[in-house]
């Protein structure tokens, strides 16, 4: 998704004659950057994205179909093993010190990300850029306003272990290099997203309307069924298993799903019980959802739960027929080991989203 956003904010912010930028971008498990490079006079002379390569195979695939459509797009593809063994990041934080310590923009799309992090604080470029991590975005946004640490939002913990202790003076500088100058200042802070935030002051805010997406795919064919787009809330430890897999099956038979698109990180195991219980096509998606959506063929109706796709799919899929709704997280559903923070989170995700139908939960929906 963090690729896509990428592609996104130079289709927005770049000319056509430039090639452009450059900068570091983490998609959840794998880290990407786009570092921008200068030719003498100062202008811009080629986007050069770095993928910084997770271990999970389905990421992996996807990130590999993400890199083939930057490249075709004429942007330069650099594919690290950023975590391939005990000496990888020493290797490649190495290679990349030159590329960062040259450019003039970093665009990033994960702040929270420690390796992110640490790629921060080898570089002086004046011009950094965020683009969005999905819903995570909103949480930066707050914790930059506050003035807080960043930590994700689903942590429940003190995040004070060793790695936190050992990594915090990177942290630091991240946060420092994240927070706009004072007045006058010779650094700029952007954030480039679809989220419905409000950028502190001195942040410059643009609009991600997914007009590449929609210019390079589509229209799609509309189907008749609906379609219901998973979450890994229950990996993540936030929901309870059981709860969910009732409330997908609740919507399923209200609304007359056919297919259920699997989020990258679910589990292999719920996602055969998922398909048992329920009878649903479990499709695992090859690229981000945006993307096969606004490819199709895809449903009349397509339901979620709270997160990104809620505040996404509604601009991919403007100008079709294509409605998309949001199911609320009932109390009851999540763990003892969630975070305070999780369900006012995910009401204000669900709360904000645009032209989107909600759901509430109701009771036949807790109850499966």
């Amino acid at each position: 998704m963090q690729l896509l956003n990428v592609l996104e904010w130079a289709h927005a912010a770049l000319p056509e004659a430039d090639t452009a930028e450059a900068g570091a971008a983490e998609a959840d498990a794998s880290d990407g950057a786009a570092p921008d490079g200068g030719g003498p006079d100062g202008a811009a002379t080629e986007v050069t994205i770095v993928v910084l390569s997770p271990h999970d195979p389905m990421t992996r695939g996807q990130l590999r179909r993400m890199a083939e459509l930057a490249r075709d797009e004429g942007h330069t593809v650099r594919w690290e093993e950023a975590r391939g063994g005990p000496t990888a990041p020493l290797r490649t934080i190495g290679g990349l010190t030159p590329l960062l310590r040259r450019a003039r923009r970093i665009v990033i799309g994960d702040p929270f990300s420690r390796y992110v992090q640490l790629l921060l604080a080898l570089t002086g470029a004046p011009d950094l850029v965020v683009v969005d991590d999905g819903t995570a975005t909103m949480e930066f946004i707050s914790q930059l306003a506050r003035g807080e640490r960043l930590v994700r939002w689903h942590r429940s913990g003190g995040g004070r272990g060793a790695r936190d202790l050992v990594f915090a003076p990177f942290s630091a500088t991240a946060r420092r290099r994240l927070t706009p100058p004072p007045e006058g200042g010779r650094r700029t802070v952007g954030v480039f997203s679809s989220m419905p935030v409000e950028a502190p002051p001195g942040v410059h805010l643009a609009r991600n309307d997914f007009a590449w997406t929609r210019a390079r795919f589509g229209p799609p064919r509309v189907m008749g069924a609906a379609d219901i787009v998973g979450t890994s809330l229950v990996e993540t430890g936030v929901v309870d298993a059981d709860r969910y897999l009732a409330a997908v099956g609740t919507l399923a038979r209200t609304h007359g799903a056919s297919r259920y698109f699997a989020h990258r990180r679910e589990s292999t195991e719920k996602l055969h019980r998922l398909a048992a219980a329920t009878g649903l096509e479990i499709v695992r998606p090859d690229l981000p959802l945006e993307l096969i959506a606004r490819r199709g063929p895809v449903g009349r109706l397509i339901v979620s739960f709270p997160s990104t796709v809620v505040h996404t799919l509604p601009l991919a899929l403007a100008g079709t027929q294509v409605r998309v709704a949001v199911c609320d997280i009932d109390p009851e559903w999540l763990t003892a080991h969630a975070s305070p923070r999780a369900q006012g989170f995910l009401d204000g995700v669900t709360g904000t989203a645009r032209d989107v139908q909600r759901l509430p939960f109701g009771e036949r929906m807790a109850t499966g």
